[in-house]
């Protein structure tokens, strides 16, 4: 009866001592990530999520992975998470546009401008929505997307100035 009671707390106290947390998941996937194992990433993720779904920055990054893999859907789906669970992250949405930017332009441009309304002073984000105006699929040089959105509101440069005219 002893060694019964014995194997049981042994077992108990090793499955305890195994057990991974969404936070443990979720630094092994950003390691495979880095290493651009975008599956082993996406399956460190999904674990993560599995523990602790209502955390944004797992979503965003599972969706950055799915992009690298060019799931596109796949990525816009967790973007779309994301943004329902922080309504307020710019790169959330930079992301998602350039997600939706060869199938769905007019979405994109949406998102483009919702990340440029919540952080206008990321540049990258006016290169987006500047490709997407100019049929580029939001690729474009940030220095040209100056020449076709200039709605920054402080041109102070008189060279910008010029050029955006």
């Amino acid at each position: 009866m002893k060694s019964i009671i014995f194997l049981l707390i042994l077992i108990i106290t090793t499955s305890c001592s195994f057990s991974q947390t969404a936070e443990d998941y979720f630094s092994s996937g950003n390691a495979k990530a880095e290493l651009k194992d975008f599956i082993g990433a996406i399956a460190e993720y999904n674990k993560a999520i599995e523990l602790n779904p209502n955390d944004p920055t797992v979503y965003f990054n599972r969706g950055h992975a799915k992009d690298d893999l060019k799931d596109y859907r796949g990525a816009i789906a967790d973007y779309t998470k994301a943004i329902e669970l922080d309504p307020n992250n710019s790169e959330t949405y930079y992301f998602r546009a350039f997600s939706y930017s060869s199938s769905e332009p007019l979405q994109a441009l949406s998102d483009y401008s919702k990340a440029i309304e919540i952080n206008p002073k990321e540049n990258y984000y006016f290169s987006g929505r500047g490709g997407i105006k100019s049929g580029n699929s939001g690729q474009t040089d940030p220095l040209f997307s100056v020449v076709i959105d200039p709605l920054v509101s402080d041109q102070t440069d008189p060279l910008l100035s010029t050029f955006s005219r």
